[in-house]
C-alpha cells in the first residue's frame, strides 16, 4: 500500500515516515516546500511531492494513487481564524481524498473531556474536534485518534514538563496542575498510527488512546523529577493565573513560546482522560505497551542526553514567520537589500572552521557579544516571537528545515555554506549566511553575510538603527568564529 503523510515536516509526521517504511508501506509526502524534507535521514526511500493542503489542485495530485492518507497538518498559532484555516483545510482534504479513492483517512486529534460542552473548549481542542468530524463526514472510512499530553524527546508536551520542573524547584503554579491527564509516550502514538492503515474498511469512527497512568500535571512534575534525579519540588498551585497569564509564565520559563504555550495550558483546564480502549481491538498492544509515563519518561530524557532527538516540536516552520528565500540574483528587483559583508582570511582548515559554523547556536550562542543576543531574544518574546531559546535538535550537525534559536536553516552546504533565515519578529525579512571559501593546503577565507530587506519605513529605520552595533556583533562574531576554529586546532596538535 501507499501512504500519504501530510505534515512530514513536523514532529509526529517526522517520526511516523520511518515507522511506515520499516513496516513495509510504499510512503509519498506532500510539503509546500519538498527542500525541507530533502536532509531527513528516510528522504531518499520516499516519493516527495509539491503541495498544500489548503488548494484542492496540489492536493488532488498528492493524493492520486493514495491506499492511505495521515492527515497530520494544523493551522494553530497562525492568526485569531485559526479555527477557520484548520475547517477550510481538511474539508479541501476530505474532498479530495473522496474523489482519489483513498480507502482510508488517518487524523491524530486531541482528546476531549466527556460531558463538557464544545462552546466550552479551549479554541484548540474545539478546532482539533472539528477536523475529525469533517474528516469522519467526508465519506472516506477515518480514523481519528484522539490523544491528550504526549510525552516523547522533543514534544512541545515534555519540553514544558521537562523545563518547568528542572529550571524551578519552587514555583508557583495555575489550579490547571490539579487536572486529571492521560498521558502517551509518542511510542505508542506512533504504534497505533501505523496499525490504523490495517483498519477493516468498516470501521470510521473515533478512538481515544492513552498510557496506563492517569495522573494530575502536579503529579507529573513530581515523577518527572524522581526519573530524572531532581530534589522534590515544591510546587503551590494558586487560583489566580488565567490561561493568558499561565502561557507567558510557561514562555518566560521555557523554551516554548506563549504563542504555543497557551493552547497547551487552556487544554488542561478540564480532564482529559480516555473514555474507552476500544483500539486495542483492532492494535492490540504487545507486552510491556503502552509504555507508563516513568519510562516514557527515561527514555525521552535518554534521547535528549544522547542528541538523538529525530524531530522537535520546533521542527514544523512557525507560523506567521517569514518564508521567502533568499534572494539570489546580486541585482535584485525586489527592492533595497541592506548587507553586512565581513571576510577574514586564515591558516584554519576549511574543516576545522565548518565545524564551528555547522556547531553554532544553542549551547555554543553566537560568538560575540552574548548580552545582545539575549537581550533581542527578550524583546523577541516579548512582541510575540519565539524568542532565542529554541536551541538546537542535535548538537553537532544541523540539517535544512531545523530551527536554530531564533533562525531556521534555509540552506546547507556541508563544509561550504549554512544560510540562516530569521523567524524573529521584524519589519522585513533577514538572513545570515556563514561560508568558508578555500581548500586543504591553500588559502581559507571566513565569508559572513548578514542581509536585511526591510519593510516600510519602519524596516529601514530598524536597519539603520542597529547599524552602530554591527562591528561588535558581527564583526566580533566573525573574529571568534576564526578563533574558536584555531583554538579547536591547537587542542588537537596538543593531544
Amino acid at each position: 500500500m501507499t501512504c500519504l503523510v501530510t505534515g512530514a515536516s513536523g514532529y509526529i509526521g517526522g517520526r511516523l515516515v520511518p515507522e511506515l517504511l520499516d513496516a513495509g508501506y510504499r510512503v509519498r509526502c506532500v510539503a509546500r516546500t519538498p527542500h525541507k524534507l530533502r536532509d531527513h535521514p528516510w528522504a531518499g526511500r520516499v516519493e516527495i511531492v509539491r503541495g498544500d493542503v489548503t488548494d484542492a489542485e496540489s492536493t488532488a495530485r498528492a493524493l492520486d494513487g493514495v491506499d492511505v492518507a495521515y492527515y497530520l497538518v494544523h493551522a494553530l498559532g497562525s492568526g485569531r481564524d485559526f479555527e477557520g484555516a484548520d475547517r477550510a483545510a481538511a474539508r479541501v482534504f476530505g474532498e479530495q481524498a473522496r474523489l482519489a479513492g483513498v480507502r482510508r483517512l488517518v487524523y491524530l486529534g486531541g482528546l476531549t473531556p466527556d460531558g463538557v460542552a464544545e462552546s466550552r473548549l479551549s479554541p484548540h481542542l474545539r478546532s482539533r474536534a472539528e477536523v475529525g468530524r469533517i474528516l469522519l463526514d467526508s465519506g472516506v472510512p477515518t480514523a481519528v485518534l484522539r490523544a491528550a499530553v504526549i510525552i516523547g524527546s522533543g514534544s512541545a508536551s515534555f519540553e514544558m514538563l521537562r523545563y518547568l520542573t528542572e529550571r524551578l524547584p519552587v514555583m508557583v503554579t495555575p489550579r490547571w496542575v490539579r487536572t486529571r491527564i492521560q498521558p502517551i509516550a509518542v511510542r505508542d502514538v506512533l504504534r497505533v498510527l501505523v496499525g490504523c492503515a490495517a483498519l477493516p474498511s468498516e470501521v470510521s469512527r473515533a478512538f481515544d488512546i492513552g498510557g496506563p497512568d492517569v495522573l494530575t500535571y502536579l503529579e507529573m512534575m513530581h515523577r518527572y523529577a524522581a526519573v530524572a534525579g531532581l530534589p522534590k519540588r515544591v510546587i503551590l498551585p494558586v487560583p489566580v493565573l488565567t490561561p493568558g497569564l499561565s502561557s507567558h509564565w510557561v514562555g518566560l520559563v521555557t523554551p516554548v513560546p506563549a504563542s504555543i504555550a497557551r493552547p497547551l495550558t487552556e487544554s488542561l483546564r478540564h480532564e482529559v482522560v480516555c473514555g474507552e480502549q476500544d483500539i486495542e481491538r483492532y492494535v492490540p498492544s504487545p507486552p510491556g505497551r503502552p509504555l507508563g509515563f516513568d519510562r516514557a519518561v527515561a527514555l525521552a530524557l535518554r534521547r535528549v542526553r544522547e542528541a538523538q532527538v529525530a524531530t522537535r516540536w520546533s521542527s514544523a516552520s512557525v507560523p506567521g514567520a517569514p518564508s521567502d528565500p533568499l534572494p539570489t540574483d546580486p541585482d535584485w528587483a525586489g527592492g533595497s537589500l541592506y548587507s553586512d559583508l565581513r571576510e577574514l582570511d586564515t591558516d584554519v582548515a576549511p574543516d576545522a572552521l565548518w565545524q564551528v559554523i555547522e556547531g553554532i547556536g544553542g549551547e555554543n550562542g553566537w560568538y560575540s557579544f552574548s548580552l545582545a543576543w539575549v537581550v533581542r531574544g527578550w524583546l523577541d518574546r516579548l512582541f510575540g516571537g519565539v524568542g532565542l531559546r529554541r536551541g538546537r535538535r542535535d548538537a553537532r550537525r544541523l540539517r535544512v528545515g531545523d530551527s536554530l534559536d531564533f533562525w531556521r536553516v534555509e540552506e546547507i552546504e556541508r563544509g561550504r555554506l549554512l544560510r540562516l533565515r530569521a523567524e524573529m519578529r521584524l519589519p522585513g525579512l533577514a538572513w545570515l549566511e556563514m561560508s568558508v571559501e578555500g581548500d586543504a593546503g591553500g588559502p581559507v577565507r571566513y565569508r559572513q553575510r548578514a542581509l536585511f530587506h526591510p519593510r516600510g519605513l519602519l524596516g529601514h529605520l530598524y536597519w539603520w538603527s542597529i547599524w552602530p552595533f554591527h562591528a561588535v556583533v558581527f564583526g566580533g562574531m566573525a573574529r571568534n568564529i576564526v578563533g574558536a576554529a584555531s583554538r579547536a586546532r591547537g587542542e588537537r596538535h596538543d593531544r
